[in-house]
Order: structure tokens, then sequence, then C-alpha cells
């Protein structure tokens, strides 16, 4: 399964929106795209001895386009070192994730969000707005930047999107990345506010955009989860592949 995901959805990996592009420059595979979307490198196949001219490539490339950019580092990923080499390249990491798998098949599909939730799939702006909102709260994020993205990646039919709504207040929001071509798609957000946390909101969506990935044909699931959202998973029936790190080069 991890083969498979190296392939498809990194050496392999398509543009994430409109305006990105996938370039491959030597064994560094990387996405390029306006500001507001994600700018890194998705994939490497480095040593030791090609390690730190490749870094050092990246930074000189980004750098030229005033690109703040990640490396997305994963725990199998090779020289071993390679997290040693970017940090003294000057990038900064940000917290270990764990990459998480499931068939869409076996995941539980059928359940419900708490009394007084209700579920509204995101169609236009306005929806998004409560979106960006959400996660404003809920992760500390700049609105203007995830707004941007996406409506980038609804207007292209990337994207599925939705909110947990108590009345009129939005209290979570999720969505789901699209990647046609590919066995994945990969579920992103489920930010809940705090006084909602630990209701089952989360359980709810995550079970909303597994049927809607079984309505288009996806194999599997994939997330990129933190410490708080690993355990839930694990319970749905995601399986930990590795470990992921964001490092990020401003």
């Amino acid at each position: 399964m991890l083969e498979l995901f190296d392939r498809q959805m990194r050496r392999e990996a398509r543009p994430d929106g409109p305006d990105v592009t996938i370039e491959r420059a030597g064994h560094v595979v990387r996405q390029v795209g306006p500001e507001h979307a994600w700018n890194g490198v998705l994939w490497s196949d480095l040593d030791e001895r090609s390690a730190d001219a490749a870094i050092a490539e990246q930074v000189r490339y980004f750098g030229g386009l005033g690109r703040s950019f990640e490396w997305k580092l994963y725990g199998h990923d090779r020289p071993a070192d390679l997290d040693r080499r970017l940090l003294a390249a000057g990038f900064t990491p940000e917290p270990t994730e764990t990459l998480m798998v499931a068939e869409v098949a076996r995941l539980p599909m059928e359940a419900e969000p708490p009394d007084g939730v209700r579920l509204v799939p995101v169609t236009g702006p306005d929806g998004v707005e409560l979106v960006a909102e959400v996660h404003e709260h809920a992760f500390g994020a700049t609105r203007e930047r995830i707004r941007e993205r996406l409506l980038d990646q609804l207007a292209a039919g990337d994207l599925i999107a939705v909110l947990a709504m108590a009345g009129d207040v939005p209290v979570s929001a999720a969505r789901m990345d699209l990647h046609p071509g590919t066995r994945f798609a990969s579920l992103w957000g489920g930010g809940t506010v705090p006084e909602w946390r630990g209701r089952g909101v989360y359980r709810a969506l995550v079970a909303y955009r597994a049927r809607e990935a079984a309505a288009r044909g996806y194999d599997h699931l994939q997330v990129d989860a933190s410490s708080q959202s690993r355990p839930i998973l694990l319970r749905l029936g995601f399986e930990a592949l590795t470990t992921t790190t964001p490092y990020v080069h401003d």
C-alpha cells in the first residue's frame, strides 16, 4: 500500500488545482502554483551524495519565485538523515503527523452527527467562507489563504467540502480532495470548534466523505492524521503506514 501511495500520490502526482503544475527536477518532484496554493516538494529519491545539492536547488528555485514552500518529508524517505539536512538548510519542522489509509468499502458509513447538528455540502463562495471561518477558529489558519485555495479547487471540481451546522452556526468543516486517475481520495480539515469536540462530529464528517468517495469509485481514503484524530481513525478502520512531517522554508 505504501508503494502504491508513493507512486500515485507522490512520484506521479497530479496538480491539486488550477494554475498549478507538477514538475520533475532531477530526483525531486515538486508542485508549483500561486502563492495561496500548496507549493513544495512531494517526493524525492536522494542519497547522501545528492541530498544537499538537491535541497539547495529547491531553496534557490522557490526563492526565485518569492515563494515559501514545504518539503513534505515521510518517515521512509532517504537518506536517513534528510531531516537534519533540511534543518541545516534553514527549514522549520511543523508537527509530525501519521499517514493513514483505509479501504473505502470497509469504512462505517452510517455515522450521523449528534442531535442539533446537520451536515451541509459546500457548493459556492458562501459555504467556502464558513469553512474558512471554522478553520480559523479550530486551527488558527489564515482565512484568506484557505478561502482562495478552496475556491480554486471547488471551481475545478476537485473538491468535496462539508459543513457541520448547529442552527446557523458552523461548528466543524471538512473537505476531501479528489485525485482522478488514482485509487485515492484524501481527507483534510475536520476541524471542530472546541465546545463541540468529543461529540461525534468528526466521525460523522469521515462517514460523509467515505460515502462520497464510494459514489465516485475511489478505493482508498488517505489522511495525514494529527495526534487528536489518529485514535478515532484507528477505531474506524484506518491503518498507519508511516509518518509525515512538513518542513517549511520561508
